[in-house]
């Protein structure tokens, strides 16, 4: 009985030993992907600033809330099972859904374009797409939806990175990193974006609050202390400051999450150009952004950076600029046609 039982307990801590270098080893790969993908997490962390400009402060982090949720839907119950099934049955698949996506994101940053330059062209461009009156919770549901068509996108292009990173490994391991980073990542990015905009919020509390330090203690009284007399003008300042500076970052966090779209977007076709023999335009944007580097060794690789994603950005601006009227003048009249054929075949039978 003795001897049975010490050989049972050390069944089980080697299962644990096991278990543990198992989890351990997830974390280094997850870790590993996560570093890959970061390009990609920035951007997306970009981007979904812009969805809850133009909203009462009251439905920003509902807002951003519906978005995580989606976010964390899209990476889990969708991609995860995708990618690992794309990767059995049709590896091939992958690069050109990415691609599509890419089209996605191109015609959506070139359209908010469009309607910043020409906000009337614009409105004639929602008329012809057929766009409904909008309430406040129309508008809502839109952002959301926008936003997580817009996530979708990018968390594909994420895992995908992640699957690559462990391409070798076991398939449960593969759906093992690939969950821990989508909601490790998920989290940090809407995590941030929380606090992003509700950071005019601390600022007002800052900026109304003469006892900083007895709040912090969570001490009762009325009367400030020396300590929250010395620091209350400090905390009040950074406060009228921080309330000030929110509206001006977000108006610059929309411009710049519409341009990471088109960057992104145009980065995905141009990278899924390079695997079907169309290499010369991703090692022209290459090109130059070396020579941009060599020009300024002190910052050659923010340099570099910054020119690719302007040349992936213009030729992702072009691509969107071409799909806008293609969309009004020829999709949408298209689709149109085939609804009212199949509505006039119906009402035929």
């Amino acid at each position: 009985m003795s001897i049975g039982l010490i050989a049972l307990l050390d069944d089980i801590v080697g299962l644990a030993k096991v278990a543990a270098a198992s989890l351990d080893d997830v974390g280094a790969q997850a870790a590993k992907a996560g570093a890959k993908a970061a390009g990609v997490v920035i951007d997306d962390a970009a981007v979904t600033p812009r969805y809850v400009v133009g909203f009462a402060a009251s439905r920003e982090l509902p807002i951003v809330g519906k978005i995580a949720l989606g976010s964390l839907k899209n990476k889990l119950i969708y991609l995860l099972p995708a990618a690992l099934l794309l990767s059995f049955v049709a590896p091939w698949a992958i690069t050109p859904l990415l691609m599509i996506g890419g089209v996605y994101l191109c015609y959506e940053g070139s359209e908010k374009v469009f309607e910043a330059l020409f906000p009337h062209g614009a409105h004639q461009h929602e008329a012809a797409l057929g766009e409904a009156v909008r309430t406040a919770q129309s508008v809502e549901d839109e952002k959301v939806n926008s936003a997580i068509k817009t996530d979708f996108i990018l968390s594909a292009e994420i895992m995908a990175i992640t699957l690559g990173t462990v391409s070798e490994a076991s398939t449960t391991m593969q759906a093992f990193v690939l969950a821990v980073v989508g909601i490790g990542i998920t989290a940090l990015v809407y995590g941030g974006v929380a606090l992003i905009v509700k950071a005019d919020d601390a600022g007002v509390a800052l900026a109304t609050n003469d006892r900083p330090v007895s709040s912090l203690m969570q001490r009762n009284g009325n009367a400030p202390s020396s300590a929250d007399t010395a620091l209350a003008p400090l905390t009040r300042g950074f406060g009228r400051g921080l309330v000030r500076a929110m509206p001006v970052l977000m108006r610059i966090l929309s411009v710049v999450g519409t341009a990471a779209m088109i960057w992104v977007g145009g980065g995905i076709i141009i990278h899924g150009l390079e695997g079907y023999g169309f290499a010369w335009l991703g090692h022209a944007i290459h090109d130059i952004a070396v020579a941009a580097a060599h020009a300024v060794p002190a910052l050659s690789g923010a340099v570099e950076w910054l020119v690719t994603a302007a040349g992936s950005g213009l030729f992702g601006l072009l691509l969107g600029a071409v799909l806008i009227p293609f969309i009004q003048y020829v999709a949408v009249p298209l689709v149109k046609a085939l609804r009212g054929g199949k509505k006039a075949q119906k009402h035929t039978a």
